[in-house]
């Protein structure tokens, strides 16, 4: 029986900017850019209870709370307390899988202690080290332990044991379950699913018949059973850069500047962090003003400045209307040789 331990940061953002910023805290602190169409990155529990939440468009922010301090966001500083989190996270197995800056999934199956135990260990050295918060959930698996990393936040954490995940996952909201978003969730209640013991009356058939494969994967999950391995690297598939832009962008000329830009941090993004996997394909993305998005790829294309021009003219005729955030990307695939690597950079002039 594997035990999993789902760390995660409370509010990370803003908890180290409020350690950084000793007069505001107890106050409602949310984290964005300047740009008056910016939305919060994050927020603290303070400003939660106004309403107040990630993706929430500044003003409306503003507006349910008159009083909320805005900071701009410090991601190198964000990065660099991360790596110190995954300092400690590693000091205690080797399998650490990282999800974000601020939240990781171990392993510590072969650690002789209990699990809750080491949870309890390495939030302290976190508070201790880096004087910011953590949450941590304990449980057999990776669904189970990231729920349970939520039971007592802010600054707490829980356990599932393996005895009481049949009693624990009945009174589930189907919502918890992995891969359930608002869509999946919609279609359940239509079916007269609310909770994961709703879930588990309908016949297997009828799920794979109404979605498919997850529908398969649906009937085990909502048995707590998650067989998925906590994989401490993850080679990425993809490496993108992107602008939100504070005036929107209604013809090709100004787009073409924004691409020039764009395309010179992308291609510095490639050398900087020495990628040794190939590219097999490029893509731009478009957000226009009516927040429809679009995206434009072409494979085995290299990511050359023409290339990228022409795929963002594409997505531009797809929308008549003004873009209000461009991006540019590449596909990856295996890993080749470094002097391949090199060949491929220097073809690039870069």
């Amino acid at each position: 029986m594997r035990r999993i331990i789902h760390v995660d940061q409370d509010c990370f953002y803003a908890a180290v900017e409020l350690r950084e910023r000793p007069d505001l805290q107890g106050k409602p602190v949310g984290i964005a850019g300047s740009s008056r169409r910016s939305v919060l990155t994050t927020c603290n529990y303070e400003a939660r209870e106004f309403g107040c939440h990630s993706g929430m468009p500044v003003f409306q922010a503003i507006k349910a709370c008159p009083t909320l301090s805005l900071l701009p966001p410090r991601f190198e500083i964000y990065r660099e307390v991360s790596t110190c989190i995954r300092a400690i996270l590693r000091s205690y197995t080797e399998l650490v899988e990282p999800l974000s800056l601020d939240e990781a999934y171990l392993d510590v199956s072969e650690d002789s202690r209990p699990a809750f135990d080491v949870a309890t260990e390495i939030r302290t050295r976190i508070r201790e080290e880096t004087s910011l918060p953590s949450s941590a959930g304990i449980a057999p698996n990776k669904m189970l332990a990231k729920i349970a990393s939520d039971w007592e936040k802010p600054d707490g954490q829980f356990e599932v044991k393996p005895e009481e995940v049949k009693d624990f996952i009945k009174k589930l909201p189907v919502r918890k379950l992995w891969g359930v978003g608002p869509r999946t969730e919609t279609a359940l209640v239509e079916m007269g699913v609310a909770t994961c013991a709703d879930l588990q009356r309908i016949p297997p058939t009828e799920l794979a018949r109404r979605f498919g494969k997850f529908g398969v994967e649906l009937r085990d999950l909502c048995r707590g059973k998650d067989e998925r391995p906590v994989i401490p690297h993850r080679p990425p598939k993809s490496m993108s850069v992107e602008r939100t832009f504070a005036e929107f962008v209604d013809n090709l000329e100004t787009a073409s500047g924004k691409v020039h830009e764009l395309y010179s941090e992308l291609m510095g993004d490639l050398k900087a962090k020495n990628k040794s996997a190939s590219v097999e394909g490029i893509f731009a993305k478009l957000k226009f003003s009516d927040f429809t998005v679009t995206t434009v790829s072409k494979a085995g294309e290299r990511p050359a400045m023409d290339n990228y021009l022409s795929l963002v003219e594409e997505g531009f005729l797809r929308n008549d209307h003004p873009v209000r955030l461009i991006g540019l990307g590449v596909r990856l695939g295996e890993e080749t040789s470094s002097e391949a690597q090199l060949n491929f950079l220097g073809t690039l002039g870069i």
